[in-house]
């Protein structure tokens, strides 16, 4: 029997949902919109009402093995970059959700006796599900001291004979952290020495706030760096604000990897519900997909600028390395020095003040101590964010004292 570890995220946010949760931090996505919301970024009301309209007589069949084409293609708009490798419509599966896209990439092309290396922290499924499935996993470990980057000799010294794929998660969660356009190009030069497959979680692309797309590091698609064996998962549900629409996709320059993608989901689900795919494909015309990007650039701005103005007010208490991409930062709590326990951290925070975070040592604590951190996600309204920033603020004057310190290594 394949033995699943437990996922300890959602396992501690599903646990704690109830009354006693008034500001829930805990999230990792923007502000859900409604299906209302993507019919006023479209503008043009009449447009808008015949493109829903035309729902109501869809026949509901399977629809296509990889997806909707009209869909495809306007993901594939997505990772054009002007050359003659821009991505073709065929290479391109479409998947309930990033999660279940991740799931098919890995169980699709890995197997007992391979080795896998994945950046780390991360979200907890990139390391667990391979583990799982028999494979070895060596998690290539950053640290907040060095903000978080990766170090490419570190990365050189895991890869052995048997090392099928580095797995990247780019903006990462939950630091908020990104790999830069230079790193991206030294992760596909080593990768390419070895024959190495390159599967990036980019899911929080392309919600880059603190960075311009003019700079010289702005991070691409691992798909633009002109290496067919790169496997790039996305979805609607972050950046895009529409967990609930469960559309997401698998994309890749090589063939081979997308028919075993095809294959493996054939299994499992045979094909995406086709409302929810129109759905999508309405969501990604320019004038809608680009309206929720940017609102959701402005939302997380404005949103970080409180959560850093909190973090700096505080700064005897908790840190961070601020946040360059996703609505998801890394804080780490601390007392004289010495980091708090996060899980009676948030336990407390959450028995007191209603507030809940996600704590660190527990939800991503497989490797390194990550020992008075948390994950509070900063995408959500902005006046609730305001006052569950208070409500923590009056944690920290009349309770933290009380919570005890780590006495993890």
């Amino acid at each position: 029997m394949v033995k699943i570890e437990l996922f300890e995220v959602d396992h501690w946010i599903l646990s704690r949902s109830s009354t006693t949760v008034k500001h829930n931090l805990a999230h990792s996505y923007c502000l859900p919109r409604s299906i209302r919301d993507l019919q006023q970024l479209a503008g043009d009301s009449d447009a808008a009402t015949e493109a829903f309209s035309q729902v109501l007589s869809k026949a509901l069949d399977y629809g296509p093995m990889k997806g909707s084409e009209r869909l495809r293609s306007k993901i594939s708009k997505g990772y054009l970059t002007g050359s003659s490798s821009d991505l073709s419509i065929e290479n391109i599966i479409t998947t309930p959700g990033a999660s279940l896209a991740n799931f098919l990439v890995i169980f699709a092309l890995l197997g007992p006796g391979d080795h896998v290396i994945v950046q780390y922290p991360t979200y907890q499924q990139l390391y667990s599900l391979p583990k799982s499935l028999g494979i070895d996993v060596s998690l290539w470990e950053t640290k907040k001291d060095e903000g978080w980057k990766l170090d490419l000799e570190q990365l050189k010294g895991l890869i052995r004979p048997n090392t099928k794929m580095i797995i990247i998660n780019n903006p990462q969660n939950p630091t908020g952290a990104i790999i830069t356009k230079s790193t991206l190009e030294a992760i596909v030069d080593v990768a390419r020495d070895h024959s190495i497959t390159i599967f990036s979680d980019e899911v929080y692309r392309p919600l880059f706030h603190s960075i311009s797309p003019t700079d010289p590091e702005y991070p691409p698609s691992i798909l633009s760096m002109g290496y067919e064996n790169t496997i790039a998962t996305s979805s609607l549900s972050k950046a895009y604000s529409l967990a609930g629409l469960r559309v997401g996709w698998i994309a890749s320059h090589s063939s081979k990897v997308i028919d075993l993608c095809v294959n493996a989901r054939s299994y499992a689900l045979i094909t995406v519900s086709q409302i929810d795919e129109y759905l999508a494909s309405f969501t990604l015309s320019p004038s809608v997909g680009q309206g929720l990007i940017e609102r959701n650039d402005t939302l997380a701005k404005r949103n970080l600028y409180l959560v850093q103005s909190f973090i700096d007010k505080n700064s005897s208490a908790c840190e961070w390395v601020r946040p360059v991409g996703g609505p998801i930062g890394f804080i780490r709590f601390t007392r004289s020095g010495k980091p708090v326990d996060d899980l009676e951290l948030c336990t407390a925070l959450l028995q007191k003040r209603g507030v809940l975070l996600v704590p660190g040592r527990k939800c991503f604590g497989d490797g390194v101590n990550f020992s008075g951190y948390v994950r509070l996600g900063f995408g959500g309204d902005t006046g609730e964010l305001e006052v569950a920033l208070d409500a923590l603020q009056l944690f920290l004057q009349e309770d933290y004292s009380d919570v005890p310190l780590s006495t993890g290594p």
